[in-house]
């Protein structure tokens, strides 16, 4: 479903450029969620906005269902894959109601039915359809994040790129969401690329994960060997640590993941 070869991108002056992502490349097949984990800074969303159209400064090679993409785009290649970012809130205008902010894609992309399409996506996610009269701040970060969701899948994209979209969330919320994508991967037959700083949310919902740092890829790593925890890098070895929580010598609680809760 999407190959990536030799993707390159880099920030600032021309005679003084900054590399963002160094020369990385990889391919995710369909139906298949592929992870991209680091720290902050080593260039997963910026992977993302390549892919998604955001970011039209990069080299390389992007190919799609097939077609290969350039940095300008049809309607129907912007269509095919969509982005659910980080923030549920700041993702969604505040002044528009969820029914508002639903029926724009479809106004860009000219589409019909609409009414119908919005109380669709609505059940999709598990929202009353009477939420469509709401506001954002009307309604929790969970059920902000659903309508975040709504959006991407109302254009019926086969591609979804997911921005951390758990983190900004409560723990206990977190797992409902990772939930919610796990089944409308399943349904819809979806193609995830999946960026997170949790090497458990991504265990929990990947196929396979490359793991980042400085801009390159340092090891692609299978679902199975995170959880057998027979990875290879050290970094990745640190992040597998990190996600893990603080341990105290004489434990006072017991610490339950996203992915814990989830099961």
């Amino acid at each position: 479903m999407i190959t990536v070869d030799h993707l390159a991108v880099s920030y600032g002056h021309p005679n003084r450029p900054t590399r963002v992502v160094d020369d990385v490349s990889f391919d995710v097949g369909a139906n298949e969620t592929f992870g991209l984990i680091g720290e902050s800074g080593c260039g997963k969303s910026t992977i993302l906005g390549a892919l998604a159209g955001r970011n039209k400064q990069w080299t390389g090679r992007i190919t799609i269902d097939g077609q290969m993409i350039g940095a300008k785009r049809s309607h129907e290649q912007l269509a095919l894959q969509q982005m659910v970012f980080q923030d549920p809130f700041g993702s969604l205008h505040p002044r528009h109601t969820i029914g508002r902010i639903l029926l724009e894609p479809l106004e860009i992309h000219g589409i019909n039915d609409r009414q119908n399409r919005v109380e669709t996506v609505l059940r999709d996610v598990g929202l009353p359809v009477n939420f469509r009269y709401r506001f954002p701040h009307q309604l929790s970060g969970g059920q902000r994040q659903r309508v975040a969701i709504a959006r991407a899948l109302i254009l019926k994209p086969r591609i979804l790129l997911l921005d951390e979209p758990t983190s900004a969330l409560d723990v206990s919320i977190q797992a409902e969401i990772l939930n919610l994508l796990k089944d409308l991967r399943k349904r819809e037959n979806l193609t995830y690329i999946l960026v997170s700083h949790d090497m458990a949310v991504v265990a929990h919902l990947c196929d396979r994960v490359a793991v980042m740092q400085n801009g390159i890829f340092v090891e692609t790593v299978t679902k199975k060997q995170i959880i057998d925890g027979t990875v290879t890098h050290s970094y990745t070895k640190v992040l597998m640590d990190g996600s893990r929580g603080y341990v105290p010598k004489t434990p006072i609680a017991t610490y339950r993941s996203p992915v814990d809760i989830a099961g």
